[in-house]
């Protein structure tokens, strides 16, 4: 949608803010005050804190100008704000996303949480598969200290930016990032880990172009497409993969709306007991952990 009005020039960074936020507020985008402050932050190298400081600062650089108007128009043009801005929170840490991963999501905490449950305060080694951005994997490092954390994908680009996020969190020492396809057979030299965890691609492929068009024409599709019912991920990863589990370890995936009990009987016929499900902030059953029998 495109808004009329330019960003003023010569006025204090409220002004701006201001005006920021009247655009984005008229362009429909409901958090107009959280992406108002988010964009300027970015165009300006601020914090909040240094923001709020400033205030009442004239804006002099026409190039900062530049910058903001720039990323108000993508915005404004549909573009998410995390790829705009370049970084997302996660379970409280700052994960740099661009169009190569997912953005993260609020409701993929509840599958960081259910591991970090499980290994808090044991030694154990932990399996991102499909990790993204390293979001999941990360979450669990920063919270589980005893752990050690490998980050698996099979994308080139998701892999620099899972490692540039290592290397942000200061993680280095517990957590690091290799190429594998969690369609194919793990490779044996991985050894057994403690958990594996897994928010794999889950959208049936006839589903994808009836997305909300900031998630279809921005984000990946191969990190969103599951195949023809959206569960070729969980298949492979529950038969193939169990191999890299040790004895009495765990499997955890978050899954879409009415695939919970799909995916439950899909690990429990690959010898996976006591196996539950976890709701989200809107009680859809979206998380399932089960144990190797």
């Amino acid at each position: 949608m495109k808004i009329s009005g330019k960003l003023p020039n010569m006025n204090t960074y409220n002004d701006i803010y201001l005006e920021t936020r009247r655009r984005l507020r008229t362009g429909g985008i409901s958090a107009h005050d959280l992406e108002a402050r988010l964009i300027i932050g970015c165009a300006t190298g601020k914090s909040r804190e240094e923001l709020v400081k400033s205030k009442n600062l004239f804006v002099s650089d026409s190039a900062i100008l530049r910058v903001l108007e720039d990323m108000v128009a993508r915005r404004l043009g549909g573009e998410p704000v995390a790829y705009i801005v370049g970084e997302w929170e996660f379970y409280g840490l700052p994960i740099i996303v661009n169009k190569s991963v997912l953005i993260p999501r609020v409701d993929t905490e509840l599958l960081a949480d259910a591991v970090i449950a499980i290994a808090k305060n044991k030694r154990s080694r932990i399996l991102d598969l499909c990790a993204g951005s390293g979001c999941i994997g990360l979450a669990i490092a920063a919270n589980a200290p005893n752990c050690r954390v490998l980050l698996v994908d099979n994308s080139h680009e998701a892999l620099k930016l899972s490692r540039a996020n290592i290397l942000k969190n200061r993680l280095t020492r517990n957590v690091t990032a290799i190429e594998a396809d969690a369609l194919k057979e793990p490779p044996e030299l991985l050894g057994r880990f403690d958990v594996i965890v897994s928010n794999p691609p889950y959208i049936p492929t006839g589903d994808i172009e009836r997305l909300d068009s900031s998630v279809r024409d921005y984000e990946p599709a191969h990190a969103l497409d599951g195949g023809i019912d959206g569960l070729d991920f969980y298949r492979a990863i529950a038969s193939k993969w169990k191999s890299r589990l040790a004895d009495g370890g765990y499997l955890a995936f978050e899954c879409g709306i009415n695939q919970a009990e799909f995916l439950r009987g899909i690990m429990e016929g690959n010898g996976f007991v006591d196996v539950r499900t976890l709701k989200d902030t809107l009680d859809i059953d979206r998380i399932v952990v089960g144990r190797l029998g």
